[in-house]
């Protein structure tokens, strides 16, 4: 029965493989994602007319917005909540995807700005 007593302290000592994971996506995330669907206003630095859009997911942070165009990779604007008036200055952080409803955008604000979208983020 030694050999028993032996296994039960080599497994106390083994390292769980869930104890030295890499955290997952949402945990990595500095705020939590919210889906929520409104319109956006889009000015974009250098460009005279405006882009309408619509929001797919906001979080305190920024937000994925679907445009009728994509926008490259570090572009600036100003982000405009047509129902507020309030606007923000964000920047695309990665290139967009493509779907069926128009190019997804992944914009973070430049400044914390928790209450632009008149929403309660879960911790």
């Amino acid at each position: 029965m030694k050999p028993a007593s032996n296994l039960k302290l080599a497994s106390m000592n083994a390292v769980r493989p869930a104890l030295t994971r890499q955290p997952t996506v949402e945990k990595r995330r500095s705020s939590q994602r919210v889906l929520l669907r409104m319109p956006v206003t889009v000015h974009v630095a250098g460009r005279q007319a405006a882009i309408s859009g619509f929001t797919q997911a906001v979080s305190a942070n920024g937000a994925v917005v679907i445009l009728p165009e994509g926008l490259a990779a570090g572009s600036k604007m100003i982000l405009e909540n047509p129902s507020t008036k309030h606007r923000v200055e964000a920047h695309v952080v990665r290139p967009p995807q493509f779907s069926p409803e128009g190019s997804l955008v992944p914009i973070e604000f430049l400044s914390p700005a928790s209450q632009f979208w008149n929403v309660v983020f879960p911790p």
